[in-house]
């Protein structure tokens, strides 16, 4: 999704990478903070799973639903 430099949202339009070649920075710099919230969620996802395995998050979820 490309946002236009002085045009409204309703401006945006999706366009292929391979037709971006000005934008070279911007992509970069947006593949960058891409590739960090993905390693960033893996490593929740990662950690969330460990703790469900222990049990820790079911016991989590019994008591919470137990006290409702």
């Amino acid at each position: 999704m490309v946002r236009w430099k002085e045009f409204t949202a309703e401006g945006n339009t999706w366009e292929r990478k391979k037709d971006l070649k000005n934008a070279g920075e911007a992509l970069k710099e947006f593949e960058g903070r891409l590739n960090t919230e993905v390693r960033r969620q893996e490593k929740i996802d990662m950690v969330e799973e460990r703790d469900f395995r222990r049990g820790e998050l079911l016991g989590k979820f019994m008591a919470k639903m137990l006290y409702r």
